[in-house]
């Protein structure tokens, strides 16, 4: 068919085909919504590729996806701050970005995911009401592990899909997670204090907004309940 002529529905189509592989390798373990360990980052995003995405088509998923800017911050970064000097790519503008500064003198909740992690899909969503309700007592951010982080037309497209819109970063080389000595489970969340040390490392999968508010609350002191089935 000629619509499949198009690099967009190719890159697309080498997508949804990685995806629906990977979630039939990974997802059936018996072990309901458990995390789900990442797999090896040569062939976890093989049949993904960039290559034949123009710069307007990237533009224009940007523009689709409408993620939410990245954090800003002018406030001094401390000393002994995890991601002190720690850099990713804003997905908003493809920019880069030190997670550092820009989460400087806010707690800082952290969802590490993957595209081709199911429990991942379900789990999003939670984040980006957190990021909603947070307002400016706290940053929220969705990393993008190095396993198809250099894959930004695939992501925005994923997430335009979910419709998730929160501040999402792309970490290609690894180095957010290796700053919060964050082990390689999908779903992950690091839960920041405003010193920039890591209150909570959390390999597991949220089941509702509520259980999620309750970890904040808890490990950071923001109230940020109010629903969520």
């Amino acid at each position: 068919m000629s619509v499949l002529k198009s690099p967009g529905a190719k890159a697309m189509l080498a997508f949804v085909i990685v995806m629906a592989a990977l979630i039939f390798a990974l997802w059936p373990r018996g072990h309901g919504d458990s995390a789900t360990s990442g797999p090896d980052p040569v062939s976890s995003t093989g049949g993904v590729t960039d290559e034949a995405v123009s710069a307007g088509m990237l533009n224009q998923a940007r523009t689709d996806a409408a993620l939410a800017p990245c954090p800003q911050s002018g406030a001094p970064v401390p000393g002994d701050a995890a991601l002190k000097g720690v850099s990713g790519i804003c997905l908003a503008d493809g920019k880069p970005i030190d997670l550092g500064q820009a989460t400087a003198g806010r707690p800082t909740v952290i969802n590490l995911w993957a595209v081709w992690c199911l429990p991942c899909r379900r789990e999003l969503p939670l984040f980006d009401e957190l990021y909603r309700r947070a307002g400016d007592r706290l940053d929220v951010l969705a990393v993008h592990s190095r396993d198809g982080g250099d894959k930004p037309y695939a992501i925005l497209s994923f997430l335009k899909e979910l419709g998730v819109h929160l501040p999402t970063v792309a970490d290609p080389r690894g180095d957010i997670a290796g700053a919060l000595r964050a082990p390689r489970v999908y779903p992950s969340t690091v839960l920041i204090r405003a010193d920039g040390t890591v209150a909570a490392v959390l390999p597991r999968v949220f089941g509702s907004y509520d259980d999620l508010a309750a970890v904040v609350r808890t490990d950071l002191g923001v109230d940020v309940s109010g629903g969520g089935s």
